[in-house]
């Protein structure tokens, strides 16, 4: 998905050449014409994809100082780059004092305003990192900070939003590594619970002859090695939430006690005299069919009820393809960051089409895995399809591109095929002219995409171009998509 820059001018030939510029740079661009306009597209519901904000920071009603400071009131963390003649250069210090990222003298040149946009997008999602792992320590993870805008997604949000206010049992399930633990935290902070303590069991990890003590603690001297007393996971989640995970591994045995805790809201410590109270909130997750698992007995219908009460079902990656692009940029940058790396600049348009193609059996931790190699294997700059290597040998011969279809204004490649068979490539005309050389072309690369199922290399191998210049010709066309120009 494209990067969205809004631009902010009163002046409207100084927006349309901004506007060309911007989209140049395979951004989408919207257009505010004050810093009124602009703080009201910043509020609605299109302003929250906004990932960069080129600023005037002379305009009448509401000026670029203005919009600063109310960004700053409102909280709002936005890469901002302000735009200024050469006799104001004071009042540049005094905006980046105040938030603004970087500046540019106007009339500012394409190359110098794509300088400046690739640095300020590459700022923005590192302190979009930052803030997501911050919120998630502290436990005011929401659904707002989730990396979940495709279609599929929506309806996960506005459950576990739901979910969110009651303290209803809740059961995700989905595949491994689609990410249950990330959906459990963002209902914990969007609940009354928000910031209390979030304890996590993954049940399929339990050492078979520690599960009681270590969900439900134990009493000094209770068995042989316990030597001091142990509250347990139950007693940890008292006032927050305790999240199960994988909970279909637990014994029968154990199933029983945790029945028993979610009826009396009390626990049974190993050797304590008397139950102990606890008031937690309690999100299940699983992987496995538990209406199979409870037909085998493998799992007490009656507990299945119990944790079933408000099921979310977490789609895997491969039905939410549109959210690949902007995880893998918040994975690259958090293992830049992480690993120090700052000479990597992003995924390249090739690399990115490939990895939106995969299907990714592992989701998204197989995709978090898979960048963080990509990143250690890079010598730098963007990552390209040799920093992927596993991806494209999966994907076909050598590292051509996926087949994934090529959208465009009209559909995917399979209409594109339909409406352009091999004899569009005729060399004359109905009237019996000869069709201009250029019309001709473009109906070779449009069949040439469809013969070689859209991968790219093979595409460029064959007709003897590069890369870059088959690119170009597709965006003239209109058939290369969004992800695939994006300002890296």
């Amino acid at each position: 998905m494209a990067s969205t820059i809004l631009v902010t001018d009163d002046d409207p030939v100084q927006r349309r050449l901004l506007e060309a510029t911007v989209s140049k740079l395979g951004c989408n661009v919207l257009l505010a014409e004050n810093g009124v306009e602009a703080l009201a597209v910043l509020r609605s519901e299109e302003g929250k994809r906004v990932n960069c904000l080129v600023l005037d920071l002379v305009m009448p009603e509401l000026d670029g100082m203005g919009v600063l400071a109310a960004l700053k009131n409102e909280g709002r963390t936005i890469p901002v780059i302000v735009q200024t003649s050469q006799g104001s250069i004071d009042t540049v210090v005094t905006a980046m004092r105040a938030g603004a990222t970087d500046f540019v003298v106007k009339p500012v040149s394409p190359q110098r305003l794509g300088v400046s946009l690739t640095n300020a997008l590459k700022l923005g999602t590192m302190e979009e990192v930052v803030r997501t792992v911050n919120k998630r320590a502290s436990g005011g993870f929401t659904f707002a900070d989730m990396i979940a805008d495709s279609p599929v997604m929506d309806k996960v949000k506005r459950l576990g939003q739901r979910a969110a206010g009651s303290n209803i049992p809740v059961l995700i399930e989905g595949e491994s590594g689609v990410g249950k633990e990330v959906i459990a935290k963002a209902i914990q902070g969007e609940s009354d619970r928000s910031g209390k303590p979030f304890v996590t069991v993954n049940c399929g990890a339990l050492p078979e002859n520690l599960v009681e003590s270590i969900l439900f603690g134990h009493e000094k001297g209770a068995f042989t090695g316990a030597t001091q007393s142990h509250i347990g996971k139950f007693k940890e989640a008292d006032g927050g939430t305790l999240f199960l995970d994988e909970v279909g591994e637990l014994s029968l045995d154990m199933q029983v006690k945790l029945l028993r805790a979610l009826q009396e809201g009390e626990i049974d410590p190993v050797g304590a005299k008397r139950p102990v109270k606890t008031d937690f909130r309690l999100i299940s997750a699983t992987n496995r069919d538990m209406i199979e698992q409870v037909k085998r007995g493998e799992f007490r219908e009656d507990l299945f009820y119990r944790l079933n009460v408000f099921p979310i079902h977490l789609p895997p990656l491969r039905e939410r393809r549109l959210d690949i692009p902007a995880l893998t940029r918040h994975f690259v940058a958090r293992v830049c960051m992480e690993e120090g790396r700052r000479d990597v600049d992003g995924v390249s348009n090739e690399a990115m089409a490939m990895l939106e193609g995969y299907d990714w059996p592992g989701n998204i931790r197989q995709l978090e895995n898979t960048v963080f190699r990509a990143v250690i294997l890079s010598d730098g700059g963007l990552l390209g399809v040799d920093e992927f290597p596993q991806i494209a040998t999966a994907l076909g011969v050598d590292t051509d591109i996926p087949a994934a279809p090529i959208q465009s204004d009209s559909g995917d490649i399979a209409s594109i095929a339909e409406r352009v068979p091999p004899s569009s490539t005729r060399l004359v005309d109905q009237a019996g002219e000869l069709r201009k050389l250029e019309e001709v072309e473009n109906d070779v690369i449009r069949f040439a995409v469809q013969h070689c199922r859209g991968r790219m290399t093979r595409v460029a191998r064959d007709l003897g171009i590069g890369r870059s210049t088959l690119y170009r010709k597709l965006r003239e066309l209109g058939l290369q998509r969004e992800s695939d120009t994006e300002v890296a």
